[in-house]
This record gives structure tokens, C-alpha cells and sequence, in this order.
């Protein structure tokens, strides 16, 4: 019975440090980008070099490049809503699938995004 137990609190253990060792991004920043259909403060929620493609529209480039293209993206749809299918994160890295609901149907939005120094920044946007 001892080596059960033994076993249980080594088992325990080792969850412990692996709940604690992953670095959730907080993505809320990214989700109200989504809701209200503008990047606020331009590049500021993305990385230095982000991929994205749009309906129309496809680049790799800089953050502030991205900015543009998505907000060219929102002036041609308005977004009424977003919710997210699906999220996972590990370390500093994780995505983000999501259904953006727009004035001119529903989109499927595939992010990738990394954590720097507390930001989650945008590293790959699709929008589908």
C-alpha cells in the first residue's frame, strides 16, 4: 500500500509542475480585436513578422502590414460577433480557432500567437 501511495504523490508531483510550467497567454486582447472588427493600437498586438490571409488578401510581413490588411479586411465586413471554438496554449505559444460573425455571413479565424513579457502577440492569422 505504501508503494501505491508512493506512486500517487509522485504522480501528483508531476502534474503539479506541468500545470505550472505552461505560461497561459491571456487572449482577450485578440478576441476584442475580432468582437470590434479594428486593431486599436496598430502592430501593438503583433509579433515583428506575421502571416495572414484574408478573403482577397494574403502577405507576410510585418506587424504593421498585418494591421493594415486585417483592418482593410474589417472595413469590408462588419463584425457582429466571435466566439472561440477553440484555444490551447503551452509555454509561450498556443492558437486560437474561432467563428467571426459578420454583416455578410460567418467566417472560420485560425490564430497563432506567442507570449512576450506578459503581450500576446499574433504570429499567423487565417480567416477563411
Amino acid at each position: 500500500m505504501e508503494e501505491r501511495a508512493m506512486r500517487r504523490m509522485i504522480c501528483m508531483f508531476a502534474f503539479m509542475l506541468s500545470v505550472l510550467s505552461m505560461e497561459a497567454g491571456d487572449i482577450a486582447k485578440i478576441v476584442n480585436i475580432f468582437k470590434e472588427g479594428k486593431v486599436l493600437d496598430g502592430a501593438g498586438n503583433m509579433d515583428s513578422e506575421v502571416d495572414i490571409a484574408v478573403p482577397g488578401a494574403k502577405n507576410k510581413g510585418t506587424g504593421a502590414d498585418a494591421a493594415t490588411v486585417l483592418n482593410r479586411f474589417f472595413e469590408s465586413v462588419k463584425p457582429t460577433g466571435f466566439t472561440v471554438l477553440h484555444h490551447a496554449d503551452r509555454n509561450e505559444t498556443g492558437f486560437i480557432v474561432g467563428k467571426l460573425s459578420t454583416d455578410n455571413g460567418e467566417f472560420r479565424v485560425n490564430i497563432t500567437y506567442v507570449t512576450k513579457d506578459n503581450n500576446v502577440l499574433m504570429q499567423s492569422i487565417r480567416i477563411e
